[in-house]
């Protein structure tokens, strides 16, 4: 298998464990607090992957001067993404939210441009043209009224998705030098302390209260989309440019709306299926095989 063939498996598995939280977050949120929430999963997620890292033989050590970028990756891949996007699913419904995030490659596509110098090309732009289209279709509401939470919602999300393309972008210049699942270890751990920092002062978790129901979603958070998709996407970034990456992330609402409509019986109308259709036809723009070389 090629890297640009693995690269792309592994971001279909990234989008599906990504895409299924949005539904099952929006379900976790009736029993735990957000922070809170992402916190401990992230921990038990950094756990897990730091134990496959030594069982593969990796080391967890961090040179000394390796540790500024640690924090700086993240603060902008987890942190940031966690904190904001779980914050603002108590404003919106979760297909909605699971969209807006995936603004995301647009802001990577034109960072990956400014930073990284990779081509927009005709294909890229169509893209993000139907990506944007899709979010504006989602997002317009069926009656004329967008109310402060919304907006604080949404504003929460794009915040999101601008830092963690950006992180993207930079992980994709300057990668940082530790083996692969050390690197993912350390982010998940990091960047959930400060959301574990706020949540203490301002949440409280009962544990007693989770239902079983609560304890499944919680515990597939930690293990899918945080321990199982971060391995999945960071394995992507390195085979793919990071625009192309960040483009086939458009999946995770597809798979996070169809699975809010299923779980949460959010509705589904003209302008969903209308959003999922600009999104899907704007992915396989994006990672649509390049064209041969004519031989000479």
């Amino acid at each position: 298998m090629t890297q640009r063939s693995t690269g792309l498996l592994l971001l279909i598995v990234t989008a599906l464990c990504w895409g299924s939280n949005w539904p099952l977050l929006k379900l976790l949120l009736a029993e735990m607090p957000p922070l809170g929430a992402r916190a401990y999963a992230g921990f038990i997620a950094a756990a897990l992957v730091g134990a496959i890292a030594l069982a593969r033989g990796e080391s967890l050590a961090v040179p000394r001067e390796q540790w500024g970028r640690v924090w700086l990756f993240a603060l902008l891949n987890v942190t940031a993404w966690m904190g904001f996007a779980s914050m603002a699913l108590l404003w919106l419904a979760a297909g909605e939210a699971a969209i807006i995030a995936y603004t995301m490659p647009v802001w990577a596509a034109l960072l990956a441009w400014l930073i990284l110098g990779e081509p927009l090309g005709w294909a890229k732009v169509a893209a993000l043209a139907l990506g944007t289209l899709g979010v504006a279709l989602l997002f317009t509401p069926q009656e004329v009224e967008i109310g402060p939470d919304k907006v604080l919602g949404g504003a929460m999300l794009l915040a999101a998705a601008l830092l963690f393309a950006l992180g993207a972008v930079i992980a994709k210049r300057k990668p940082l030098a530790l083996p692969p699942l050390s690197a993912v270890t350390w982010q998940l751990g990091l960047g959930s302390l400060p959301l574990f920092l706020v949540s203490s002062l301002w949440e409280e978790v009962d544990w007693a209260a989770l239902s079983p129901a609560g304890w499944g979603y919680f515990l597939w958070m930690a293990v899918g989309p945080l321990g199982i998709a971060y391995m999945t996407w960071f394995g992507a970034l390195r085979r793919l440019p990071a625009s192309t990456a960040a483009l086939g992330t458009l999946l995770t609402p597809v798979v996070g709306t169809l699975g809010a409509a299923w779980l949460v019986g959010e509705a589904l109308g003209w302008r969903q299926w209308g959003a999922l259709a600009c999104i899907v036809l704007g992915v396989a723009l994006a990672v649509r095989p390049p064209p041969a070389r004519p031989r000479h």
